[in-house]
């Protein structure tokens, strides 16, 4: 017995040791970028993670994240939305200040005033936003906002643009893969001229408990489905050199009189120019052809997906990725990737927006 309980707890001790070494742990002080005094009560968070706090009354935090690289966000009411992208490196530094600005309100009068509101705006353009915002997929039916009340919808008939603010967090609640979503929406565009949707914004997760184990593994089941095939697996899958193991396929697409030609790639990553640091395991690719087709072989297509979509492939996942040119994007270990604004996806992935997105800390 004795060699037994000797047992479970070096095994304890050793799942606590592996534990720490594939986490870091970040702290700081939140200030105001005027007065240099602390904020209490400031939000701080991994964006898009289940991963964050708030700060106390030196306006102090401490965050322990999984290795990797991720956006930290700080809000605060009255304050404008700060950023700070953070790497293992950043657990050297025991003392990250971060100063965030007033908002200014008299700009922010002058900003509404001249993007024309649109009264009942959320009467006329509610379903159209949620539909692009949250998505058309089946876990988009048991995605729901809490807030809508918070939305601000203004057109600009000149420049046929549809704009859409939140002067709140939008709370997301999504039963289909059992989480809470608190979205600090950026902004929300659409225009009409070229049929185009972007957002932006900063989400923070919170898992929701289960009320019966059917329902958790109803939960799990879910999110394993919107995991594999994902962006998230295809750039875990890029960084750990396994795409062809995990059911990726990558072909260059080329364009010649209009036409255009997908050209299969044997050597995935020559093509891309993988290199990886290994003091900081930090992967860059920098692909010699600006358009990249992502296959997803291991799962068909969505019947929904096909029956919203004209002249798609029935036999898999189909995304398009365009990379500025001359650009390179950095992959970190858990899967997250920058400049994202360097980076234009088609395909698949566009069609899974809010209601499909898993926090940078899931693992299957």
């Amino acid at each position: 017995m004795k060699k037994i309980l000797s047992l479970l707890c070096m095994l304890a001790i050793t799942v606590s040791a592996i534990a720490q070494v594939n986490e870091y742990t970040i702290s700081g002080k939140v200030l105001d970028a005027t007065s240099k005094l602390p904020l209490q009560g400031a939000s701080v968070f991994a964006q898009n993670t289940t991963i964050g706090t708030a700060t106390d009354a030196q306006g102090n935090f401490t965050l322990r994240l999984q290795n990797g690289g991720y956006d930290l966000i700080i809000t605060f009411t009255g304050y404008q939305t700060a950023t700070r992208r953070i790497t293992t490196a950043d657990a050297q530094d025991k003392n990250i200040a971060v100063e965030v600005k007033q908002k200014e309100k008299a700009l922010e009068d002058v900003v509404i005033t001249s993007s024309n509101e649109v009264k009942d705006g959320l009467l006329k353009y509610g379903d159209f936003f949620v539909e692009n915002f949250i998505g058309k997929t089946p876990n988009s039916s048991q995605c729901t906002i809490k807030n809508k009340e918070a939305l601000k919808f203004y057109f600009s008939k000149k420049k046929n643009r549809l704009k859409v603010l939140s002067a709140l967090p939008l709370e997301i609640e999504n039963l289909a893969l059992g989480y809470k979503l608190m979205y600090t929406l950026d902004s929300f565009t659409h225009e009409y001229g070229t049929l185009l949707s972007t957002y932006s914004g900063y989400p923070l997760f919170e898992e929701l408990k289960p009320v019966n184990d059917a329902q958790k593994a109803l939960w799990q089941n879910n999110r394993l489905k919107a995991y594999y095939g994902s962006m998230l697996h295809f750039m875990r899958s890029v960084q750990n050199k396994n795409l062809k193991e995990e059911g990726f396929e990558i072909q260059f697409v080329t364009s010649s009189q209009d036409k255009e030609t997908a050209v299969p790639v044997t050597d995935f990553y020559g093509a891309l120019n993988y290199t990886k640091n290994d003091s900081t395991q930090l992967v860059e690719i920098t692909p010699n052809q600006q358009n990249i087709a992502v296959l997803y072989k291991k799962q068909a297509p969505d019947p929904l997906y096909i029956s919203q979509t004209e002249d798609v492939t029935r036999d898999f996942q189909l995304s398009v990725l365009t990379i500025a040119e001359g650009q390179a994007i950095d992959i970190e270990q858990n899967g997250y990737y920058y400049d994202q604004n360097d980076m234009v996806i088609n395909g698949y992935w566009t069609w899974q927006k809010v209601a499909d997105v898993l926090p940078y800390n899931f693992r299957p």
